[in-house]
């Protein structure tokens, strides 16, 4: 039990809502910070990544005031309901988790460099929940667009393992999967960059005060 409530639990594809086939709205032209368009196809040369660290407000905010960040939407992602609604989301019943799609120049900003800022921004021994925001939304992922992005987070995470237990915290719970078999969804437009509407908005981000090591989770493959 956490805080007297059941214990989240991840639907199975049968349970899951169905969701629709078409979004029920259209996503902003720009970034109301970094000026950039939301939506692809993007400039040639930039890369994808996928991050999912709790509520995905203040999590946008960490990449987007990364150096090399192009542009971030936050939307739904590792579930089974098509063009989820954020309160089907909050229902536990779609398997989606809250993320926040990074698009960067690799020029600029090394992959490592955002799986640093991604796993010191939260705690990633805490399951389904990050601090009071519980519920399976909530649950830490990162999920990959390429094998050289697989094999590089599946190093971090074991590379930010063991110095997270020397710490003294627990099993990291983050899962790391292909993003091709799971789809992003776009989240509604007032999510978008949040709390650049709304500075003094809520914000659920902490991290874990543990530094994790860049350059030990490098490789090659």
């Amino acid at each position: 039990m956490i805080f007297g409530r059941r214990t989240p639990e991840l639907p199975t594809p049968e349970q899951a809502l169905k969701g629709r086939p078409e979004p029920a709205f259209a996503l902003p032209d720009r970034h109301t910070v970094l000026g950039n368009p939301l939506a692809g196809p993007y400039p040639a040369g930039l890369e994808i990544a996928d991050f999912g660290l709790g509520c995905f407000w203040g999590a946008e905010r960490k990449f987007w005031q990364t150096p090399g960040v192009w542009t971030t939407l936050v939307g739904y992602q590792g579930g089974y309901t098509e063009n989820p609604e954020y309160e089907e989301v909050c229902s536990g019943l779609t398997g989606h988790t809250e993320v926040v799609r990074v698009v960067y120049d690799p020029s600029a900003v090394s992959y490592d460099a955002l799986l640093k800022v991604f796993w010191e921004a939260h705690d990633p021994t805490q399951g389904f929940r990050q601090g009071n925001d519980v519920g399976t939304q909530y649950r830490s992922a990162v999920y990959t667009h390429s094998p050289a992005q697989q094999a590089t987070a599946e190093a971090s995470r074991e590379a930010y393992q063991r110095v997270l237990t020397g710490a003294g915290y627990g099993a990291i719970t983050t899962a790391v999967l292909p993003a091709a078999d799971r789809p992003f969804w776009p989240a509604e437009p007032y999510h978008q960059q949040y709390l650049d509407k709304n500075p003094a908005g809520y914000c659920g981000i902490g991290g874990t005060g543990v530094s994790c090591p860049v350059g030990v989770a490098r490789t090659d493959a």
